[in-house]
């Protein structure tokens, strides 16, 4: 058991709780196979019939994944490790969406990457005042993720491709419009709604704590995402916020400049894809995978990641530029990974 992490039962209820807070929350390999060992005890175990999933600190719910070690490992040229944390987090990620007994997760803070992944596949998703959900990927050159690319997908309107290229935070209002939470509770009635869940193990109660949220801004902005982001490539949104002159499309454009263009076209490839009924949370990791398999050897995964964090200079060279990013490079990265393409099944011994 890693210190990171508090798994324990108590009352009708699996508790799991991340104790990272001075690395808000960041969701290291060990950790996520920690959710996981505990998920697959409790799955029958009749004392557990119902999941909840918190974590201590003001700041974060869970930030992300643990990226310090994925970046030393590449920088090594050892890209087993990371193609290894990838695919055991996405079985992570599908059980909790598959999960046969109600998964609560509490998010307060920032909730993002590897956050929204043990979190926003759960059956009861609670957000509060501080709550900034968002799938920053394509900054550090990578995709929305651990499941995150069929949120973005069923979400209103373009509100994915936006959501996705841009790593616009969501406020609890936000979320909820945009699929990535169910119910906002004011935190001051968190330990009351913990309390009652533990003793009853009944998801219903929910409903008696929550409140309407702070109005946020997606949807106002609707109608200008659906224009600008409605096309078919990068390009054609791109070409379609140029031709804008409002606030929206220039404030838009800032956003987009920032992140890895490799990544950004990608990721609406994906959501394209996944777009649609036959889409399920098996295809998008599995998608997912095409490219952060490749994300370290072909993409511009470390490039972004020194720039971020290790550095911090904020300035990464990315592979390609904006307007010249050449129309193969999408499907070298999302086509079939072949012998390697992830299975859900357990491979570890």
């Amino acid at each position: 058991m890693t210190a990171d992490i508090h798994i324990r039962k108590e009352g009708r209820a699996g508790r799991i709780t991340l104790t990272r807070p001075k690395a808000l929350n960041a969701l290291s390999y060990d950790m996520a196979m920690a959710i996981e060992a505990a998920l697959d005890d409790w799955r029958d175990d009749d004392d557990v019939v119902l999941i909840l999933i918190d974590a201590i600190g003001d700041k974060a719910f869970c930030a992300g994944g643990d990226i310090q070690q994925l970046y030393d490992s590449g920088c090594a040229g050892d890209f087993a490790f990371g193609r290894r944390f990838w695919a055991d987090e996405y079985r992570l990620n599908a059980k909790i969406a598959h999960y046969p007994k109600p998964y609560v997760a509490l998010m307060q803070g920032f909730v993002m990457g590897g956050g929204v992944g043990i979190s926003c596949h759960g059956s009861h998703r609670i957000t509060c005042e501080s709550t900034q959900i968002a799938m920053p990927e394509c900054s550090i050159g990578l995709v929305p993720d651990v499941g995150g690319s069929l949120i973005l997908a069923r979400a209103p309107g373009r509100l994915g491709e936006y959501l996705g290229t841009t790593g616009t935070r969501m406020g609890s209002d936000d979320a909820i419009h945009a699929g990535f939470a169910d119910a906002y509770v004011p935190e001051l009635k968190w330990p009351t709604l913990t309390a009652a869940l533990i003793e009853s193990g009944d998801p219903s109660t929910i409903a008696a704590h929550a409140a309407p949220p702070p109005p946020g801004a997606l949807r106002m902005l609707s109608p200008q995402i659906d224009r600008h982001f409605g096309g078919e490539t990068l390009r054609d949104i791109l070409n379609a916020l140029r031709a804008d002159d409002s606030d929206f499309a220039r404030d838009t454009m800032k956003l987009l400049s920032r992140s890895s263009p490799l990544s950004m076209a990608c990721t609406i490839e994906m959501i394209h894809r996944l777009r649609g009924p036959a889409a399920d949370i098996a295809r998008a990791l599995g998608l997912e995978y095409r490219f952060t398999y490749r994300a370290m050897e072909q993409g511009d995964f470390l490039e972004g990641i020194r720039a971020a964090i290790i550095d911090k200079d904020r300035k990464p060279i990315w592979k390609h530029g904006l307007d010249s990013l050449p129309g193969s490079a999408v499907a070298q990265m999302l086509q079939p990974l072949g012998k390697n393409a992830l299975t859900l099944e357990e491979t570890r011994p």
